[in-house]
């Protein structure tokens, strides 16, 4: 069993930063690859970065601003957000999947979720 909270969600300005981080429960959190997703008002959860034994990978929409990175000593997955804009607002959340060397691009790929953290841009 992992638990997943996400921390350092807010409101930011088009332009600005912002790190998400995912602390995890557990001493077998290296051996999982780690995602991201978000989800905005009446649209699907969607793909936003993962890392695992295969590499790290990101969705073109995000390609070039965010960083997906992992410390295994203190169990936290984070993602840096640069160059933000208002179509990057959602709900962000992160998850754990047991496919470590799978690169994972679905929900259904993913068996442990956090509760979410909200990222608002303005413009």
């Amino acid at each position: 069993q992992v638990q997943l909270v996400e921390s350092g969600g807010g409101l930011v300005q088009a332009g600005n930063s912002l790190r998400l981080s995912c602390a995890a429960s557990g001493r077998t959190f290296s051996s999982y690859a780690m995602g991201w997703f978000r989800q905005a008002p009446g649209k699907e959860r969607e793909f936003v970065s993962t890392i695992s034994g295969s590499g790290s990978y990101y969705a073109d929409s995000v390609k070039g601003r965010f960083t997906i990175s992992r410390d295994n000593a203190k169990n936290t997955v984070y993602l840096q957000m640069n160059s933000l804009k208002p179509e990057d607002t959602a709900v962000y959340y992160c998850a754990a999947s047991y496919k470590y060397w799978s690169n994972n691009y679905y929900p259904k790929d993913y068996i442990y979720w956090g509760q979410g953290t909200q990222v608002t841009v303005s413009s």
